[in-house]
């Protein structure tokens, strides 16, 4: 569980319950890293790497939930187990609803945490992984020059070389050039391959 460096960030204004838990994630060799409050974990420089937030609903000042949707505005992408001791039904469907991992109820299993903290942690490896990915697509798209995204663009609507070539006003020898060296700075293997990365990137349709 512990590998990538992982950390696990826990807010608790209850000091019980953080060393509780941390005796738990120190058992199983997991990273952590503990805070009194919202603005604590804030105000902190933290650990980079796949990471999940522990964060108990009823804190001081705001709640656990307003702060989820405090970091959500912020486009802080953290995957969130919420632990609470006076959850009920209509409090945990607006904390799934608006993305979080999971709603434990004091007291819980430690499985259960130990489970959820999991689950979190290889979503957040998953989106950055992705993320990572996109990042790389977009450099290689970078590489294409103004004429080649044109033609990739008509490429991946399905549009064959020579209604290309006419639509662009030049020679099917020439698309096909163009083509070529869309494929290697893609490094695309197939058409179905670029037609992915397409999507990915989001480009506009030229049909």
């Amino acid at each position: 569980m512990a590998g990538e460096h992982s950390t696990v960030f826990i807010i608790d204004d209850d000091a019980g319950m953080r060393a509780a838990i941390e005796g738990l994630l120190e058992s199983v060799g997991l990273p952590f890293e503990s805070f009194g409050s919202a603005r604590e974990f804030l105000d902190r420089r933290r650990a980079g790497g796949p990471c999940c937030l522990v964060l108990d609903v009823q804190l001081p000042g705001e709640s656990g939930l307003d702060f989820q949707r405090k970091l959500a505005e912020a486009g802080v992408k953290i995957p969130i187990v919420f632990i609470t001791a006076h959850g009920d039904i209509p409090m945990s469907v607006k904390a799934m609803k608006s993305g979080a991992m999971e709603f434990l109820t004091k007291p819980f299993r430690d499985q259960d945490l130990l489970d959820a903290i999991q689950q979190a942690l290889e979503r957040d490896r998953a989106r950055r992984r992705q993320e990572c990915e996109l990042a790389d697509l977009r450099k290689h798209y970078d590489l294409l020059s103004g004429r080649e995204r044109e033609v990739m663009q008509l490429v991946v609507s399905g549009m064959l070389n020579k209604q290309i070539a006419f639509e662009l006003a030049t020679s099917e020898i020439t698309i096909k050039v163009h083509r070529g060296h869309i494929m290697r700075k893609m490094q695309a293997g197939s058409f179905a391959d670029l037609v992915r990365m397409a999507e990915r990137l989001k480009l506009p349709s030229r049909r």
